[in-house]
This record gives structure tokens, sequence and C-alpha cells, in this order.
């Protein structure tokens, strides 16, 4: 008998979707690209799946998720980023299609990272696991 075929959830999308509905987020832009024109310095959540693996007796997917989170200043993305943290932690129980979220441990807080490719720029830059059940 053949393996049921894995339909894995888009995690950036699922993160992005998620995120876009909170509150506290309203003012950043939420997506997995950076707008158009970004230069570092607007209030911005980027989303992007770093790794992760797949524990296929248990149907779950461990997916890290890197967060950089950027603002017109420091302190501005700091408060962002503590803002974004805190979103993301209300992630658990999430549905989205066949999948749910169980559980997001942070796997490295908020830090301060330069972005080499902007100078203007003010990052922090955070990672977190989701454990992700699917269908």
């Amino acid at each position: 008998m053949a393996e049921p075929t894995v339909t894995f959830p888009d995690v950036e999308r699922l993160v992005v979707d998620y995120l876009k509905t909170r509150a506290e987020l309203a003012a950043a832009t939420v997506d997995n690209v950076p707008p158009s024109g970004f230069n570092g310095t607007q209030p911005v959540v980027l989303v992007s799946r770093s790794g992760g693996a797949w524990i296929d007796d248990q149907r779950l997917d461990q997916p890290l998720v890197d967060l950089e989170v950027y603002g017109p200043d420091k302190t501005s993305a700091h408060a962002l980023a503590l803002k974004a943290r805190s979103a993301i932690l209300t992630l658990r129980g999430a549905v989205y299609g066949t999948a749910r979220v169980t559980d997001v441990v942070e796997a490295d807080g908020p830090r301060w990272l330069p972005d080499w490719n902007r100078a203007a720029a003010n990052r922090y830059y955070a990672t977190v696991r989701l454990l992700i059940h699917t269908g």
C-alpha cells in the first residue's frame, strides 16, 4: 500500500496571514517579501522559513521561521519587534487548511542585526520554531 501524499502548508503564508490579523501590527506591513521602495526604515515585518524538519510518523512539521522587523529608528524597530514577538506566540492553536499549529517556541529572541544591504535600515531579527500537525 502506498504512503499517503504529504501536503505541507505554506508556513510563510500561514504566519503572514495570521500576523496581518493582529491589531498590534496594523501599522506595519507584514509579508514574506519587502514592499516596493523598501529601504529598511519603514515599519515592516518580513517572514521567512529558514529550515526545520519533518517527523513522518508523527505527521509533524517543525519549521524554523525568521522574523526581520524594521522601523524608522532603532527604538521604533525594537518596539515593533516586541509586538511581533508577542503576536507570534498567540499562533498556538491556529488552523490553516488541514494544518494545526500546536506550539510556538522561541529559538532566538529579537536581537539587533544591521542590514548590510540597506545603510539606513533599523532591523531586529528573531527565530521561532513552530510545531505543525498536518491532516
